[in-house]
């Protein structure tokens, strides 16, 4: 209601300004009439009439009405040089924050609930850094419209205070010409002759040094960072990248098809944590887990059901086949027909632009290079649990080369840790026939999902036998001969577990220490620490992958290598910023679950309104003809509009069905888009189509429906 009178206010306080013609009183021409009039008042009262004249010029900015220049002009021509400034600069300053401050006050929420979030959530990020550098190169440069200045900074998340300072100093010079031109205004005889294209070209400059001296700070900060160290004269790589996961061997792909000189250094084996211990190794026992689930209800597809006979040793050994399978893809011979100088040994880097390589004969070499990249990877977390070494424990690194020596699955397994990993591990081994024991800290596993999703994870799991205890606290491991225990916490009391096998599934540490990063006083934190162009305190050496976080994915690692070696290469003349905004995960438990931008939880958490739509599998006829009509695809919208900003699929193929919404939600793309778009029946991707189409419906336009309701009963007579 507030908002609505202001507005009603300044409407009428515009439509008044109108009707009685003070427009026609804010020309030259009006202005120069009326002149001597008005100093033959301003000498009778002169500090009424500068007061008046302050008020006038704020409320004429303020309302964005027209005839700001010829106030200022004015200015000088009523106060004189000095006085006039003052006054002038003075009021429009203030008349431009009142300004800013409606347009905050009536029209932000209005914006920010029309637009994307995100892009809005980026665009205030940016004014909150540089937000101050831009007003002020703004205010100096004549040719951008005064009025929209102040409405357009007011929509952004600057600070009033910044505003205000910022535009009395930018407008300044801008003030000091007009009022300058406003004591000789009887000979003026338009406003073109102000500002000559000398003149605006001097003010761009001038609005340009801003930018300039952030560039010169920046150079002057690398040159501190720099001071120690003596940069060398020529260089033997363009590039060098340590670590061969995905981060490292895209970076060092990039590199080579841009016939740049390119060194990758591994310490262990090609392809890194992915291929050899994360996403392959544990794929393939899921799909062997699976088929041992599907022979064991053979009866729901109108088959005989039967127990699965299998030697776990086997299962193991077609785990490492599929790795060899995988292996070519990321092997040295690959990426040095690539143009890849591939080294195997361990790197160290002694200066910024130095890496000393101990291979693993024991040679040394040392490479000089314009830029670094870091790729070191992450390593699996062991909680620091008393007694934990004594009585053994796997990871997922480790558990592949531990059980691969085994002919049966572990009888007893228990599983520490409710994320991704634990998950699909937990489920896999149970299929396979271990007792499984999950313990997760957390109320809940699967945290970061929507509570939903957790209850439907978990109640899958529950069916396929394994034992989850959430908001259970490991405290102790204990040892009684052969036997071993986790003892546990749950309600202020605890409770003794004995297991054969325990597996560490709680997370991931970024690999930090033995490559020189503390020597050259590179920050980290729980990753490297690097800025929005994935540099660290020296802006040739880079971070991708999972040592630079933020996400632990091996296609975002990929994604940021892009980026590293792109800056790394060709930044002196284009630095590219890291985009985040679409960013997709799996995690491949039966059901499957996936998702890409935001879920509920994390809108409520941000702030951001959006609407929910829903479509259940259930209601798929592919899904019912596979016998797995469970789960849904779940889309967040902004309010009233098609624009996605964030999709959860529960179900099977969930991982494979996200792309169509990773690749809307990346090109700006809506539900109806997808709508419009034929998908084969009767697929599974089809489920995308008719989630768009719920939206859809909820949407309809009820009163052209109306309409056409009695448009036909006219045409049936």
């Amino acid at each position: 209601m507030k908002k609505l009178f202001l507005v009603l206010l300044m409407v009428l306080a515009t439509s008044l300004f109108f009707y009685f013609d003070l427009n026609e009183l804010l020309t030259l021409t009006g202005m120069k009439a009326s002149l001597a009039s008005f100093e033959a008042w301003r000498s009778s009262s002169p500090f009424l009439a500068a007061g008046i004249f302050f008020l006038i010029y704020v409320l004429v900015t303020a309302l964005s009405l027209p005839g700001a220049a010829i106030m200022t002009l004015a200015g000088g021509a009523l106060f004189g040089l000095m006085a006039g400034t003052i006054i002038v600069s003075f009021a429009s300053s203030a008349g431009a924050l009142l300004a800013f401050l409606v347009s905050r006050y009536v029209l932000r929420d209005m914006v920010h609930a029309k637009f994307d979030g995100e892009r809005l959530r980026a665009i205030n990020a940016g004014i909150k850094r540089d937000g101050a550098f831009y007003l002020f190169t703004l205010r100096l440069i004549p040719l951008f419209p005064f009025f929209l200045i102040n409405l357009l900074m007011g929509l952004t998340a600057i600070r009033g205070v910044t505003f205000y300072w910022i535009s009395q100093l930018g407008m300044l010079a801008g003030t000091i010409v007009y009022v300058n031109a406003g004591t000789q205004l009887a000979q003026l005889d338009s406003l073109s002759g102000i500002l000559s294209p000398a003149l605006i070209f001097s003010f761009a400059l001038l609005g340009l040094f801003p930018l300039l001296a952030r560039k010169a700070v920046a150079l002057i900060r690398a040159r501190r960072v720099y001071a120690r160290w003596k940069k060398p004269a020529r260089f033997d790589r363009n590039m060098v990248v340590i670590g061969a996961g995905a981060g490292g061997l895209v970076s060092a792909y990039i590199a080579a098809a841009v016939n740049a000189k390119v060194t990758l250094i591994e310490t262990h084996k090609m392809g890194g944590d992915c291929l050899n211990y994360g996403c392959i190794p544990s794929k393939a026992l899921i799909r062997s887990a699976k088929l041992a689930h599907q022979m064991r209800h053979a009866g729901d597809y109108g088959l005989t059901s039967a127990e699965p006979g299998f030697s776990f040793k086997q299962v193991m050994q077609r785990v490492h086949d599929v790795i060899r399978a995988v292996e070519p893809h990321d092997s040295s011979e690959r990426y040095t027909a690539l143009g890849v100088e591939v080294l195997q040994g361990y790197a160290r880097i002694v200066d910024p632009w130095t890496v000393e390589i101990t291979t693993n004969d024991g040679e040394v070499q040392r490479l000089t290079t314009r830029a670094i990249v870091i790729a070191t990877g992450a390593r699996p977390f062991v909680p620091p649990l008393p007694g934990i070494e004594e009585v053994g424990y796997v990871t997922s690194d480790t558990l592949w080369e531990r059980f691969a020596g085994l002919d049966t699955p572990p009888k007893r397994l228990l599983v520490l840790g409710g994320g991704p990993i634990g998950c699909e591990l937990a489920q896999s081994m149970a299929r396979l026939g271990s007792a499984v024991t999950q313990v997760e800290m957390a109320p809940r596993i699967m945290i970061r999902e929507d509570e939903e999703v957790s209850v439907l994870a978990a109640a899958s799991l529950r069916r396929d036998g394994i034992e989850l205890l959430t908001a259970h606290k490991a405290l102790r491991c204990e040892r009684d001969g052969e036997r071993k225990f986790i003892v546990v916490e749950h309600d202020g009391e605890e409770r003794r577990i004995e297991f054969d096998e325990l597996l560490c599934a709680v997370g991931r540490s970024a690999r930090l220490t033995g490559y020189g990063l503390e020597e050259l006083g590179i920050e980290t934190a729980r990753t490297i620490v690097t800025n929005e162009y994935l540099e660290t305190i020296y802006p040739n050496i880079y971070a991708a992958g999972d040592v630079a976080g933020p996400y632990q994915f091996t296609h975002v690692a990929a994604h940021q290598a892009w980026y590293a070696a792109v800056n790394g290469l060709f930044g002196n003349l284009k630095r590219f910023k890291v985009d985040y905004r679409v960013i997709p995960w799996a995690t491949f438990i039966d059901p499957e679950v996936a998702r890409v931008g935001l879920n509920e939880q994390e809108a409520r958490e941000q702030g951001v309104a959006f609407e929910v739509t829903r479509y259940g599998m259930d209601d798929l006829d592919r899904a019912i003809a596979d016998g797995a009509a469970h789960g849904f695809v779940k889309v967040l919208t902004l309010p009233g509009k098609d624009r996605i900003l964030g999709v959860t699929i529960v179900g099977e193929h969930a991982g494979d069905l996200l792309a169509e919404f990773v690749l809307a939600m990346k090109h700006g793309l809506g539900l109806n888009k997808i709508l419009g778009t034929i998908h084969s029946y009767p697929t599974w991707a089809e489920a995308n189509k008719y989630a768009a189409g719920e939206w859809k419906r909820a949407h309809a336009p009820k009163r052209i429906l109306s309409w056409l309701r009695r448009y036909h009963t006219w045409r049936r007579g």
